[in-house]
């Protein structure tokens, strides 16, 4: 029987993905040359902020959506032998992961621990403590050398974005990052069937040769709505709210 994954090793990937996820939820949230038209509901301008935050939320599903539910769904290809691998369930919690933090945003909610503990209560059913969360350690001569191996790690995720936040996100860079941060979720492969799911219909055709693609992108379409309405009710649990945005 495999070893149980323990709240700490949790935080260990899930800090660096939140600090990583910072540059590529900035890029996606920036059209390009079209910010400059205040009348588009797009972040930054006038009309986004009158936006609901529901509005807002549906925004963030059909951008990264339309980004990573295609990446997320090429292993399909394979049917139901792609299904057994980790590798899908790393990219869909990777996109997951990107939406909740984008959602965390819109909610004021910037604190590196409180994604944390959001990413770990959505994804993987787990209440994590806020010390641990936040990085803190049991013995206080590590902390410096854990900060840089993090830091270290961070570097490595982020990529070109922390460079070029200016520039519309592409595809390419999408699926780049996505796979960055799927690799760093890898080390915790064993609680990654926990992230919320599509519909069973959508997965009995993913588990299909060829055609599975179709399938698991639509599911991993809908794991995305339902990964929304979770932090909706997370973050309704924490008591925070729309008026926070």
């Amino acid at each position: 029987m495999a070893e149980a994954i323990s709240d700490r090793q949790i935080v260990a990937a899930l800090r660096p993905f939140v600090r990583a996820a910072g540059p590529v939820v900035a890029a996606m949230r920036t059209p390009g040359r079209l910010r400059r038209f205040a009348a588009l509901k797009v972040p930054g301008s006038v009309a986004w902020r009158g936006l609901s935050a529901q509005a807002r939320t549906m925004w963030w599903i059909n951008r990264v959506g339309r980004l990573t539910a295609l990446v997320t769904a090429i292993p399909g290809l394979g049917g139901a032998l792609a299904d057994r691998l980790p590798v899908q369930d790393a990219l869909g919690a990777s996109a997951q992961g990107l939406l909740l933090c984008a959602i965390a945003e819109e909610h004021g909610v910037h604190d590196v621990a409180d994604r944390v503990r959001l990413l770990a209560w959505v994804l993987f059913k787990r209440e994590v403590d806020p010390a641990l969360a936040a990085g803190k350690q049991d013995d206080p001569s590590t902390a410096a050398e854990s900060k840089n191996a993090e830091d270290a790690e961070v570097a490595k995720l982020t990529g070109d974005f922390g460079r070029q936040m200016k520039r519309r996100i592409t595809i390419a860079a999408c699926a780049a990052a996505l796979w960055r941060l799927a690799r760093l979720l890898m080390a915790i492969s064993g609680e990654l069937e926990k992230r919320p799911r599509g519909h069973f219909y959508q997965r009995f055709v993913g588990a299909l040769p060829v055609i599975g693609m179709l399938g698991d992108y639509l599911a991993e379409r809908s794991a995305l709505r339902h990964s929304a309405r979770a932090t909706a009710k997370w973050l309704s649990n924490q008591g925070i709210s729309a008026s926070r945005t």
